[in-house]
């Protein structure tokens, strides 16, 4: 454990246990939603991006598209 992390776990012994359970909420869930992003960027995407790319072909060649610009989106 870091220094600061001792620190800031030290001065939350201090107060009321409401606020330490809420402070420790708070902590757990942004621990679980670094943790979430971690996993999400460190899967490869571009089978997701290739899907998209075949998709787009695809109705562009069924004549599901039209050109636009970016004023029309």
């Amino acid at each position: 454990m870091t220094n600061l992390l001792n620190e800031a776990f030290h001065k939350a012994k201090s107060l009321p246990e409401p606020i330490q359970d809420e402070l420790a909420k708070q902590l757990i869930e942004a621990i679980e939603s670094e943790s979430q992003w971690q996993q999400t960027l460190s899967e490869p995407q571009s089978f997701i991006i290739d899907e998209l790319a075949r998709k787009a072909l695809s109705e562009s060649s069924q004549g599901k598209t039209k050109i636009m610009g970016f004023d029309e989106l």
